[in-house]
């Protein structure tokens, strides 16, 4: 099973198992499950899922009203014939339900949506949350019910269906947490701590490679910058602190700064073995008839 289809799959499944026990909010996710999961064929009314513990959800909830309320398999033509999970709700179109007053109610119509009609991406290919309808009415509808969490959906046509989606893990996070769907939070929150932890690492390994990179370019150009001031000057006229910094960098062409202050005796730091380079440099480009140019530590 693909990635997608098995996180969708494990959400609902999970949302399934939980029947509420406060009477409007189990109406309101009944009311939901008829509403969005209800699909007519021929005159009957019938709730059509691919998951078998959606369909048991609404035959618990639907006995309630004392409907007959058998599951019977059946197949999607739309989806290659794949199994689905049908019960007959009579021949009466129920219409509208009515708008959820209280939060919990709400949600529990947002949960019955996504039952019916939501699907999650897999994280690892982007974080994407949809759901799809075949009329404007209902994709109106829950994208006011995703409004009234502080998201705004988006909303677009695909082959002739209404699709509101998410972008961001932010706002999906937001939604299924609303729906009570902590498993699927907790998942995608696992995978953003891992995309986060590699990009750090990454930013990291690229900056200390950039470092190196520059590191060794200076200090190569250092090298040969020594040479032509050994052989036009002669490092013996040079001060001895200056003379033995140019004769550690020849010596040492791959070291750091800080390794090459470490070998002066007495040992100086980093800025003392820069500043004393950076006189060797401004000494060759004076010799060199070059415009001096500020110097920046490199290493």
């Amino acid at each position: 099973m693909a990635e997608r289809s098995r996180l969708s799959s494990d959400t609902k499944d999970a949302l399934a198992r939980e029947i509420p026990r406060d009477e409007g909010v189990r109406a309101a996710l009944r009311n939901g499950l008829r509403y969005y999961g209800g699909v007519f064929a021929g005159e009957e009314l019938v709730f059509r899922t691919r998951r078998p513990a959606v369909a048991r959800l609404a035959r618990t909830l639907f006995e309630e009203q004392r409907n007959a309320a058998a599951v019977r398999r059946g197949h999607d033509q739309r989806l290659y014939k794949a199994t689905t999970f049908e019960i007959d709700l009579g021949n009466a179109d129920p219409g509208v339900p009515p708008r959820p007053r209280r939060r919990d109610e709400r949600r529990a119509e947002l949960r019955a949506a996504f039952l019916c009609a939501g699907s999650v991406a897999a994280p690892q290919h982007g974080y994407h949350l949809e759901f799809v309808f075949a009329d404007e009415a209902r994709a109106g509808r829950l994208a006011a019910l995703i409004g009234a969490e502080g998201v705004e959906p988006r909303r677009m046509l695909r082959k002739g269906r209404h699709v509101v989606y998410l972008k961001g893990l932010d706002a999906i996070v937001t939604v299924l947490g609303a729906v009570g769907a902590s498993g699927a939070v907790l998942r995608l929150e696992d995978v953003r701590a891992v995309k986060e932890t590699k990009n750090r690492i990454h930013r990291l390994v690229n900056t200390e490679a950039a470092n190196v990179v520059r590191a060794a370019a200076a200090a190569a150009a250092q090298r040969e910058a020594i040479q032509f001031l050994a052989d036009a000057y002669g490092l013996r006229n040079l001060s001895p602190a200056l003379r033995e910094a140019a004769q550690l960098r020849l010596a040492h062409p791959d070291e750091t700064l800080a390794e090459l202050g470490r070998r002066c005796s007495p040992p100086v730091g980093k800025a003392t073995i820069n500043g004393r380079l950076a006189a060797l440099m401004r000494l060759v480009k004076r010799l060199r008839g070059e415009r001096e140019e500020p110097e920046v530590s490199l290493a």
